[in-house]
């Protein structure tokens, strides 16, 4: 999750809703100026015992984030607490539990996404190896209850562990016991920005498949492929979901507004603290009432806070995210980003990807979503084929768009080969979960610790 920072720039107050476009607006760039950014947690654990971490303990989080500091990355504080660190490869940062995420910088190529997931796992095992530390890639944890996990001192976390039971069943797993990977992209403009939505959130079921990788809950099989994906079905309503209005005539920047308007706010950032908000209204905030902040009104930050607050499917900053993806090994963090890089940033398979899923209806489309946490490849989309049939068509419109790119590494390979190892899931038809399950009830004896030796980084 987003972790926030004073940056000393002059922060304008919002006088009108146009003001509210602004993000949006300034988001748009020319094709030669689009950027990946790709994000990507893993689960830390002792390697002694399995243990999650605290913060304060001796070799716990706070200590693997100050020896980060020996690669060049600078400590980020909140409360006098290393929270973040910056740098050049991007963001490294904490989920409520301790996940550790790297939120890359804005590269031109796959080839340097790779290189910089790569620098950045090199770093943590480093790490790791002298505080006793291990890193798993998985969706969420597979043995932990929510009462083994410790916290982070972060103020946004703890405004969103109390709100959260109050809206939803699973929001504390989703805080504290799953990793995800994402990709950002850029858009041109305003309809640019609608196609790849809408192309992004009617496929967003297929990533969740490919990805699948949450399948054991407190050391079982869940009856899930991605239990994290079920998790955000009963996660908070106002903020998650398909978002159906994207797929209606005339989507744009100013229906966007008019979603995120009605999120309930989580907090207010206010002189390096948070105030609760959760549960008010960003709308009362413009009108400067607000209850905890009677009279003022909102920042550009306090809307740029409040958009990531948001957690659909696909989200609209000033770039899009693809948020349907399970946590994974190495090779799945390279995957995700030129899945949708493929499909979305050469025109000829953006057309394409369209023309695969335009004809679904908002309860076909709804329906798929339903169904993928359990049945992954095996769901059926509105044309009553399996996701791994309509799969193998999309991966060659990615590897048709990534050749077109025709990004080169010094090797002279393009981009595609990234796409491997989801060609690999859809030419077997299973998941990474498939395969652990698989694992579970065969070498492993039913005996799920075994996951520590099979998916760790």
């Amino acid at each position: 999750m987003t972790t926030r920072t004073d940056t000393g720039k002059a922060d304008p107050t919002i006088e009108r809703r146009e003001d509210l476009l602004r993000p949006f607006v300034k988001g748009e760039k020319p094709k030669p100026a689009w950027r990946i950014g790709t994000e990507h947690e893993k689960f830390v654990y002792r390697r002694a015992d399995h243990r999650a971490p605290s913060y304060e303990e001796p070799g716990g989080i706070r200590d693997l984030l100050q020896a980060m500091t020996e690669f060049g990355w600078e400590p980020v504080e909140e409360g006098g607490n290393v929270i973040a660190l910056a740098g050049a490869d991007g963001n490294v940062s904490l989920e409520p539990a301790g996940q550790l995420e790297l939120s890359g910088a804005p590269l031109e190529h796959l080839h340097q996404t790779c290189a910089e997931a790569g620098r950045h796992l090199d770093q943590v095992k480093q790490v790791g190896e002298r505080l006793g530390l291990g890193f798993l890639g998985l969706g969420m944890w597979p043995d932990k209850r929510r009462d083994e996990l410790p916290r982070m001192p972060k103020g946004r976390y703890a405004i969103m562990l109390r709100h959260m039971p109050r809206v939803g069943s699973l929001g504390l797993d989703m805080m504290l016991r799953t990793c995800t990977i994402q990709v950002n992209l850029d858009y041109a403009s305003e309809s640019d920005m609608a196609q790849k939505f809408r192309v992004g959130l009617a496929l967003q079921p297929l990533a969740t498949a490919l990805f699948a990788n949450s399948p054991f809950t407190e050391g079982r099989p869940n009856g899930f492929l991605s239990y994290r994906s079920h998790i955000w079905s009963d996660t908070d309503p106002h903020r998650t979901g398909m978002l159906p209005f994207v797929f209606e005539e005339g989507f744009g920047y100013e229906r966007y507004v008019d979603y995120a308007l009605d999120v309930p706010m989580y907090f207010v950032y206010r002189d390096g603290r948070y105030i609760d908000a959760a549960g008010l209204s960003f709308r009362d905030f413009m009108e400067g009432r607000l209850p905890v902040l009677p009279g003022e009104r909102p920042l550009l930050s306090d809307w740029t806070d409040h958009l990531s607050t948001a957690f659909p499917e696909v989200r609209l900053k000033s770039f899009l995210e693809m948020r349907g993806a399970d946590g994974g090994r190495w090779s799945k963090i390279c995957a995700l980003p030129a899945l949708w890089v493929g499909l979305l940033y050469d025109q000829g398979a953006l057309d394409a990807a369209w023309d695969e899923v335009r004809h679904w209806s908002i309860d076909e489309r709804q329906r798929l979503r339903d169904e993928v946490p359990k049945l992954g490849l095996k769901a059926l989309t509105p044309a009553g084929e399996t996701l791994r049939d309509l799969g193998e068509r999309v991966l060659a419109i990615a590897e048709a768009g990534l050749k077109a790119r025709a990004r080169l590494n010094a090797a002279g390979d393009n981009e595609s080969g990234f796409l491997d190892p989801l060609r690999e899931i859809v030419a077997r038809g299973a998941s990474p979960a498939k395969m652990l399950l698989e694992r579970y009830e065969g070498a492993w004896g039913g005996d799920v610790s075994h996951i520590y030796d099979e998916m760790s980084f």
